[in-house]
């Protein structure tokens, strides 16, 4: 009984990270215009400056491995959680792009590291609980990406400035990561239950660069056209909204929110979803619909239907990756411990490295288009994936 009742514990544990790191990363949203406009930086500019935070996390991701696996996952997030907690203020602070680049580029990589363990972790507490849990907490990721999206605005509303309304949101997360800490699975626990659910049985020979097929490049380039839609609404819907459709700068965030609600909406509901519908249906149906979202947002004049196309956005686009991380876990001849981690690695240099690509597309021909970019790519994976052979 007390087993259970610790892996209970480090499921509600993992929620909380998992609220974390959503918190954190999407209180970046509506502070992109506040520093496009203090540093004095053109669409080109910017995207070069984000493209720094994708740098920090694509580099520490496979290092976060690692680490974890040495040192336990819990170590590894607290710490990282507390370095990204810590990095919020500065956003609001340096008025120098290089020095601003800097910060961008430790915040991007306390997210990388975070976001990979957080995950390992949660694989192992599924493991032992034995249903499935990783619907759910990255359901829990989308709804601190809504708290955080909205979560400066009002706190400017009620009279904060923005530097203190950001050092308020970092005392949040830094209490969460304090509170939740010991209830998560300790080093010696965690690789008790590795041990215990260790499925790859390969030999050294087969795993050797198995990463390396056609099967993994198909589903990591797949995330990454996914990842890069989802990575523009975190950098480019705040801007679109102030400087397309006209927005005030303290409903900036609101976007964002709508696209992160619908997502969290879909991925709590996901794990019925995949039981009524098959995975081609859902990837394909989703694409589209994320297609058909992205380009209603950025077609019609109007804040209300750019909402809705974010919220379109966020219901199509919720439960692909879930779908392509599942397959890559029976690619054949491939370890999932080998398949997973290369994946969601290419993956993510679409949400925090691609939308670097649409601010220089936005600055050579506008920021619609370069949104529409991203449209297009969706409809790319609707189309390949209706034509994939199987790997």
């Amino acid at each position: 009984m007390q087993g259970i009742e610790k892996i209970i514990k480090a499921r509600r544990a993992t929620k909380a990270i998992f609220l974390v790191c959503g918190l954190g990363i999407s209180s970046w949203a509506p502070m992109v215009p506040y520093a496009k406009e203090r540093l004095r930086l053109n669409d080109a500019s910017l995207g070069l400056l984000l493209l720094l935070l994708g740098t920090g996390a694509i580099c520490m991701m496979p290092l976060s491995g690692l680490l974890a696996n040495k040192y336990g996952s819990r170590i590894v997030m607290l710490c990282s959680g507390l370095v990204m907690a810590l990095m919020l203020p500065l956003l609001l602070i340096m008025s120098n792009p290089l020095w601003m680049g800097l910060v961008l580029f430790v915040f991007g990589s306390a997210v990388g590291t975070i976001d990979v363990a957080m995950n390992s972790h949660g694989v192992q507490v599924q493991n032992k609980y034995g249903k499935p849990i990783m619907s759910s907490l990255h359901g829990l990721f989308s709804v601190g990406g809504l708290l955080g999206a909205l979560g400066l605005g009002f706190l400017m509303k009620l009279g904060l400035d923005p530097v203190t309304a950001a050092i308020g949101i970092a005392l949040l997360l830094i209490g969460i990561l304090s509170w939740k800490y010991s209830t998560l699975l300790d080093v010696q626990t965690e690789k008790a239950i590795i041990k215990e659910f260790a499925f790859d049985h390969q030999s050294d020979k087969t795993r050797s660069f198995s990463w390396l097929t056609a099967g993994v490049l198909f589903l990591g380039c797949m995330c990454f056209a996914v990842f890069l839609a989802e990575g523009s609404m975190l950098d480019w819907s705040a801007v679109f909204l102030t400087e397309n459709r006209k927005t005030d700068e303290e409903l900036a965030g609101v976007g964002y929110a709508a696209f992160s609600i619908a997502m969290a909406v879909m991925r709590l509901l996901g794990d019925k979803l995949l039981a009524h519908l098959d995975s081609r249906k859902v990837v394909i149906g989703g694409s589209l619909i994320a297609a058909a979202g992205m380009f209603l947002a950025i077609l019609t004049p109007w804040l209300l239907t750019a909402l809705l196309g974010f919220i379109l956005l966020g219901l199509g686009a919720a439960n692909i990756v879930p779908v392509f991380i599942s397959e890559g876990g029976r690619l054949k001849n491939v370890p999932a411990s080998a398949a997973i981690p290369a994946i969601t690695t290419i993956g993510y240099a679409g949400q925090l490295a691609g939308p670097a690509i649409l601010g220089f597309i936005a600055h050579r021909y506008s920021l619609p288009l370069a949104l529409g970019f991203s449209g297009f790519l969706l409809v790319l994976v609707a189309i390949a994936y209706q034509m994939k052979r199987k790997f």
